[in-house]
């Protein structure tokens, strides 16, 4: 892979998904992104169009969603879940988490706690 020059360092290109997967819960901007994954911010896109059909900022907030999915079926709470996976506002994760799945995080988690409870 080719490298980077960041502020006089070489900095060499990283895995994109792998690098993505350890990372989509940082708070950190797409120029962030692609600057710790060794890319300038059109080659972190560019790249990323190969990794995936979705733009950065959408996959982003998919990871998102589907990791805190899985943290309120364990019994999660929604508040610590929401920040746990990076989002930053309750509200706002909680509408998109029901956009997504057609379910509050609050009805996700509170399945978990009936199934814990038979």
């Amino acid at each position: 892979m080719a490298d980077l020059v960041i502020n006089g360092a070489q900095v060499q290109k990283i895995a994109l998904e792998d690098f993505m997967e350890r990372n989509f819960r940082s708070d950190m901007s797409m120029s962030e992104f692609a600057k710790a994954s060794g890319r300038s911010l059109s080659t972190f896109k560019r790249d990323f169009k190969k990794m995936s059909a979705l733009s950065p900022e959408r996959w982003l907030t998919d990871r998102r969603l589907r990791a805190s999915f899985e943290l309120l079926k364990r019994g999660n709470r929604v508040t610590d879940t929401c920040f746990d996976v990076g989002f930053k506002n309750v509200s706002h994760f909680s509408a998109i988490f029901k956009k997504r799945f057609g379910v509050t995080p609050s009805e996700v988690r509170k399945s978990r706690k009936e199934e814990n409870d038979k």
